[in-house]
């Protein structure tokens, strides 16, 4: 599995918000055919963690090309990206 790291700025917050409906849009797409997990924003509004099925999209490369889809990333949204992979051994992720 992937763990993506979104950053965001306080200073585009309102201009984000009205990107709010695609962005989410294009994730549940990505939940319906597997490849995203889970996703959603932190609670202080300072990014988002999304969950990526490794097994889905393949390696890092093609995940990034993927991210670069994504509305909030056209949009300049995103000021930073970090991606780690992450292997879950307990609980409801770890099947």
């Amino acid at each position: 599995m992937f763990a993506v790291e979104y950053t965001y700025s306080r200073e585009d917050a309102d201009a984000r918000l009205a990107a709010r409906p695609d962005h989410r849009s294009w994730l549940s797409g990505l939940v319906s055919t597997g490849v995203v997990v889970s996703a959603g924003a932190f609670a202080d509004g300072t990014g988002a963690l999304i969950l990526v099925a490794a097994d889905k999209i393949g390696d890092v490369d093609a995940l990034r090309k993927l991210l670069a889809d994504d509305p909030f990333a056209t949009g300049g949204f995103i000021h930073g990206v970090q991606i780690r992979e992450w292997s879950p051994v307990l609980g409801a992720l770890s099947d």
